[in-house]
């Protein structure tokens, strides 16, 4: 790790009567950890006063978005809760049934419930349930070594956020997802000797502006635009970029793997390939070629819905570009043909030379692997040998029969031995069913899963929850509608301001750049997630003081500035020297392959079986897939192409369920009922500027940007079926329904709907059966579970069909009553 301050500036000085502290954004509140420089303003009598951008930040240069620039509306909101609450299992459901407690009972509570379950049916009866982006996600090595169950899980229907996109690209690679490369490790920037702007820059499924995606600073994109780089967006949806693009294809959702076929196909009909490169580097050209040359362009114009000459035009551009590179994001994850796609983008990157050079897409280097999880990832085992990325130090203190136990490693070994923890889909069967054995504890760490962010059918994580859970305890800033429903015991969580903490870029897994989060106020009692996780480690170790692995966890973290040093940091550094830098940049070093960077051995080449890059994937092969990329048609949709994948030779999804409840019966219908009953496709999950996910619904000022949950629809749609911009509507299927206000606007295509998610509203009863209205826009009970690949990642969140109907009630929040409950700051 290269140390280098920014710009010399401290990191806590005076302005007049104000104390700054300069510090580096993470969670909570949620966001991805781009670890953007913000100063702390805070007043003499130690409260925040406001925040502004750290212009001497080397990433992000002052910029802040609307969520951290509202930062003091979130800390002092009048519904956050900043004290332990209790309640008795009786009560779950009931807003009013929350009584203050102390740290002490709250966690003796937690403790005694543990052991009695535990001691009946065994460790593995508590499940993790855990969240997005969080400083405590990153630290589930620590939640494992407290619990030592193997079941920690994040609740998504086949992990349909970044870890497809991860294995596409370990199975290819043997390395982790290679991204856009805007100089974020370079000393000079933009402006470095190192450094060559891309002539283009593909955006395929990722609008970084509002999401930040991983790690990757957005607005780098507008910054090296305005140096001369290019852009094309592949992508349905017209957003900003797009309209500063020089072309854009809106290919209809979920057909993302015929389009990447097609524009290989291209590619190597063409000979625009670098030769060099795939005769040194590469493994299974010939196969891949042969594979790809199914897919004409021809074809993939009328799969796509997208004008032919289009797809070689956007082809020929990326392949006539040096340096060029692909920003590919979410919609390659929510979609279970998606990893097909992935080894297609994959393998444009590295046929036209554009793999791990400047202006390229970087990748990982893996020969150190404490540059992803620090000394924890010396605990490798026969599970995993190829990455480093997931590689927990709780996970491999527990033996080969306990990680047996992991909920769907009967079904998805890979899965959960790359991942370290249980398969979602897998764990709400056995919520639901006590199959293979019943979960009776969970901790809800800092997820809001019954809202519509992450769980498919949330519905019935609802219903399975109650059923099944006698203890759980959750760990927020806000009393969400999921701990509200399950929960017996709240902790409350303190904010980015109001804790020390270390975040580093997972930037396609390559970490450019390190932040400290320093403290700069105090709250209540609110504590961060590492100080929580020393407390349980205490309480394990007294409750078990002649067992070794129950002392672990806390003899080697008795303190969450250890945990900073001793994982984060790497075991090489202080935190109280370094936070004094703020944020530094770690060196990134090009064509990795060359220099043996890419394997802990030293030697050049791939981490892979055959030390290249595998265009026919011995690992898919390993793991009972094609070992080749191939399209299917997007399970339910409401469109019949000119050819079906038959007549093209290609795949179906070889896991679509035939049977799972009474609802499955309509997935078999023809498409042309389908698309009578059904018509428009359906996609979620784009991100607004005013929340993240399911978070910052309660602050007003954020609220005001967004005020209701929107559904975007075609004009010539809208027309059809009666609708008028403002108009409340109901979309539906054969899962569930829910509630959306309509934009009418033409930046969504006929026959396709946009829809939010993430939506509950606090202003709403919290208590049972609302939930703080949960269930009015809950868009993911339209998405059905265990549509996942046959690796168990993968769902339809983009492509899930829809009928929309007008109403003619209005559910218009009543902004100045919000405002007047939830603007008042305490």
């Amino acid at each position: 790790m290269e140390f280098k301050n920014d710009l010399g500036k401290p990191w806590k000085f005076q302005d007049g009567d104000f104390t700054v502290i300069r510090s580096s954004v993470w969670s909570p509140p949620g966001c991805h950890p781009v670890g953007c420089g913000i100063k702390l303003y805070v007043d003499k009598d130690g409260r925040l006063d406001h925040v502004e951008g750290d212009e001497n930040d080397p990433i992000t240069q002052g910029r802040l978005c609307p969520r951290c620039v509202a930062l003091k509306d979130y800390i002092y909101n009048p519904s956050r809760v900043i004290y332990p609450q209790k309640r008795a299992k009786e009560e779950r459901g009931n807003a009013d049934a929350w009584e203050r407690c102390s740290w002490d009972e709250a966690l003796d509570i937690i403790m005694d419930n543990w052991r009695r379950l535990t001691d009946e049916y065994g460790r593995e009866t508590m499940a993790i349930f855990v969240g997005t982006g969080r400083d405590g996600m990153l630290s589930q090595d620590f939640q494992l070594s407290i619990f030592r169950t193997p079941n920690l899980a994040y609740t998504q229907s086949g992990y349909a956020c970044y870890q497809p996109r991860m294995m596409s690209s370990q199975m290819v690679l043997g390395a982790l997802y290679p991204e856009l490369d805007y100089a974020g490790g370079l000393e000079g920037g933009y402006d470095d000797p190192e450094y060559c702007v891309p002539e283009l820059m593909v955006l395929w499924g990722k609008m970084p502006l509002a999401s930040n995606p991983d790690g990757f600073f957005g607005h780098a994109v507008i910054d090296l635009m305005k140096r001369g780089a290019k852009l094309v967006t592949i992508d349905p949806r017209v957003n900003w970029l797009a309209t500063r693009s020089e072309l854009q294809l809106r290919l209809r959702n979920g057909t993302d793997a015929a389009l990447a076929m097609a524009m290989c196909n291209i590619i190597i009909k063409e000979d625009l390939y670098d030769h060099d490169f795939v005769e040194r580097w590469t493994y299974g050209f010939d196969e891949f070629a042969e594979r790809v040359a199914y897919m004409t362009p021809e074809d993939a114009a009328r799969i796509c819905e997208v004008p032919v000459e289009d797809i070689y035009t956007v082809a020929r551009m990326y392949a006539n570009a040096h340096p060029a590179s692909i920003a590919w994001g979410l919609a390659f994850d929510q979609n279970t043909n998606g990893m097909q796609a992935g080894q297609c983008v994959l393998a444009m990157i590295c046929m036209c030379g554009n793999l791990d050079v400047p202006g390229g897409n970087i990748v990982a280097d893996l020969s150190m692997p404490e540059d992803i999880t620090g000394d924890a990832a010396s605990g490798q085992s026969e599970h995993n040998t190829d990455t480093r990325a997931f590689i927990t130090e709780g996970w491999y203190q527990m033996t080969d029969e306990e990680r047996d136990k992991c909920i769907g490693m009967d079904k998805y070994p890979l899965y959960c031995n790359q991942i370290t923890g249980a398969q979602a889909d897998c764990v709400l069967d056995t919520l639901e069913t006590d199959e293979p054995y019943p979960i009776k504890m969970a901790w809800i760490a800092n997820t809001n899963l019954i809202a519509p962010t992450n769980s498919a059918e949330p519905t019935r994580w609802h219903k399975a929850l109650l059923r099944s859970i006698d203890f759980a305890f959750g760990t927020d800033c806000f009393i969400t509608p999921t701990i509200q429903a399950v929960c017996d015991v709240f902790l409350p969580l303190s904010t980015v301001a109001e804790h020390d903490g270390v975040n580093r870029t997972h930037y396609g897994a390559a970490s450019i750049t390190t932040g400290c989060g320093n403290k700069a106020i105090t709250v209540g009692e609110a504590k961060s997630d590492l100080e929580i996780y020393c407390m349980l480690a205490k309480r394990m170790a007294e409750m078990f003081p002649d067992d070794p692995k129950a002392r672990f966890a806390y003899e080697k973290y008795p303190d969450y500035h250890d945990y900073l040093e001793k994982n984060r940091l790497e075991g090489r550094h202080v935190f109280n020297e370094v936070r004094e830098l703020v944020k530094f940049k770690r060196k990134v070093y090009y064509k990795k392959y060359e220099t043996g960077k890419l394997r802990p051995d030293g030697q050049p080449g791939f981490l892979t079986p055959t030390g290249r890059v595998e265009l026919w994937s011995s690992a898919f092969a390993n793991n009972g897939m094609d070992p080749l990329p191939y399209y299917y048609e997007p399970d339910l949709s409401p469109r019949i192409p000119e050819k079906t994948a038959e007549d093209l030779e290609l795949k179906r999804n070889p896991l679509v369920p035939e049977e799972l409840d009474a609802k499955w019966h309509e997935r078999d219908l023809p498409h042309e009922e389908i698309m009578e009953k059904y018509p428009f496709i359906m996609s979620t999950g784009h991100r607004r500027y005013s929340s993240f996910h399911s978070e910052h619904r309660q602050v007003a000022v954020l609220r005001e940007l967004d005020p209701n949950p929107m559904i975007e629809i075609n004009p010539a749609d809208a027309e059809r079926i009666g609708v008028s911009d403002g108009q409340w509507v109901e979309i539906s299927n054969m899962f569930g329904s829910a509630k959306f206000k309509a934009r009418v606007m033409p930046t969504v295509g006929e026959g396709h709907v946009e829809v939010d998610h993430g939506w509950w509203f606090p202003e709403q009863d919290g208590s049972e059966p609302s939930l703080f209205g949960v269930w009015q826009s809950n868009c993911n009970d339209l998405i059905p579970e265990h549509h996942n690949n046959a690796l168990g990642l993968g769902a339809p969140y983009k492509s899930a069909c829809c009928n929309v109907v007008p109403l003619k009630e209005s559910y218009d929040v009543d902004m100045a009553a919000f405002g007047e409950k939830f603007g008042k700051l305490v």
